[in-house]
């Protein structure tokens, strides 16, 4: 019976390297609520010691918190005060540069003339301990900040001010920073993302100045092979719908894209009810694209990470009303030879109401996704659940494999 089990694994074993079909599974491994402070739009990263950073928007102040212990508790980090540079109260990201340098960029927000007012930028060399501030600008229109750190150690941070997409770029751990430049005349800036090889990619979108400015047929990748010095600009694969209209459903505003570790471009979209991905080998020149799946209801807000040879993690809602919800997935596109496969996971409704606490919200454009060092990969969601009273973020940690 021993000898007979064995030759069933082998001729397995086997059939695996000859070719067989893989079974790829996608989990839902660990789900933690955090109550205490508002965090819409949230973005999340790991740091090189292991901890956990989680910031978003909502309590009128830069809100971050780190885990210790793989993401089962948070506490809040102090980022420092507003006399000292810690403003901000709508957009934000985060990044981890190679030598731990923990990046937070901050928008401030006018809610009363529904525009952005300035850009500010926290630095931590130790992982949260110590901050210093930095404001990056400070003009009317300043608009959805986005930060990445390349390879070299530069950060790179753009936005948008109803006038185009600026660039702004730290080589020295943030200590100082270039005067921002245009790289994009009109447009917003819907994303950005950094390469293995100091190669930098900015989404443009025509939507810009919080919704305040619309410029007709910008549909942009720009692209930078030298470290953001210069600029090429190429259109965007694929077909989309915009609409200066931004309540218009199925809404769209973040475009995201990646780079994996051996320099493909990644870009994934919805459209209508397809979920769609291009790649690009070239830095943008020229692209291939897939159509991946279809959602039952129309999908919006997608976003994406890469992580090794062609590895990308993703999400995206779908449905409105009561019919919102929300997926992770994975997407495999290291494979050459063959197209990109998509595992999902179950749909999952984050627990996010409107004001009315009787409609459900998607909580801001994206759920913010990163990998972890130890196998995975992180999703987190806002709490906005103003009928318990219940505001904060929801950690999930989803485990994937793949067998014959």
């Amino acid at each position: 019976m021993f000898k007979f089990a064995r030759v069933l694994y082998a001729l397995g074993v086997i059939a695996a390297l000859a070719g067989a079909p893989l079974v790829t599974t996608l989990r839902l491994a660990d789900r933690v609520d955090h109550v205490d402070l508002l965090a819409r739009e949230p973005m999340v990263v790991e740091a090189h010691d292991g901890g956990l950073f989680v910031s978003g928007y909502g309590a009128g102040r830069p809100t971050l918190w780190k885990s210790v212990d793989h993401g089962a508790n948070w506490k809040l980090v102090n980022v420092g005060t507003a006399e000292g540079g810690a403003v901000g109260n709508s957009d934000v990201d985060l990044a981890v540069a190679p030598d731990g340098t923990l990046y937070y960029l901050n928008m401030t927000f006018d809610a009363k003339k529904l525009e952005g007012t300035r850009i500010d930028i926290g630095v931590s060399p130790d992982s949260g301990a110590h901050w210093r501030w930095r404001t990056l600008s400070e003009n009317r229109f300043d608009d959805r900040p986005w930060v990445a750190v390349s390879s070299d150690g530069a950060a790179h941070v753009i936005w948008n001010d109803g006038s185009g997409v600026r660039h702004s770029v730290s080589r020295d751990a943030g200590a100082t920073w270039t005067q921002p430049v245009r790289i994009s005349p009109k447009g917003g800036s819907s994303h950005l993302a950094v390469g293995p090889n100091r190669e930098v990619a900015a989404r443009v979108a025509p939507a810009s100045a919080s919704g305040n400015k619309f410029d007709p047929g910008i549909d942009f990748i720009v692209v930078s092979t030298d470290g953001g010095t210069t600029w090429k600009t190429h259109n965007a694969p694929g077909e989309r719908q915009w609409s200066a209209d931004l309540d218009e459903f199925p809404p769209r505003w973040v475009e995201p894209i990646a780079w994996d570790a051996e320099g493909k471009l990644f870009y994934f979209w919805t459209n209508h009810n397809e979920l769609w991905l291009a790649n690009s080998v070239d830095q943008g020149e020229t692209w291939k694209t897939w159509r991946l799946g279809e959602s039952k209801e129309p999908a919006y807000f997608p976003y994406l990470v890469a992580h090794g040879k062609g590895e990308l993690a993703c999400a995206w809602f779908s449905g409105r009303g009561a019919n919102i919800q929300a997926q992770a997935g994975m997407i495999f596109a290291g494979e050459d030879d063959k197209p990109p496969r998509l595992v999902e996971s179950t749909p999952f409704q984050p627990d996010v109401w409107r004001r009315n606490a009787t409609d459900r919200d998607t909580g801001g454009e994206y759920l913010g996704i990163t990998f972890l060092r130890r196998g995975g990969f992180a999703v987190v969601s806002p709490i906005q659940n103003p009928k318990d009273q219940r505001f904060g973020f929801t950690w999930m940690r989803f485990e994937y494999s793949e067998k014959p």
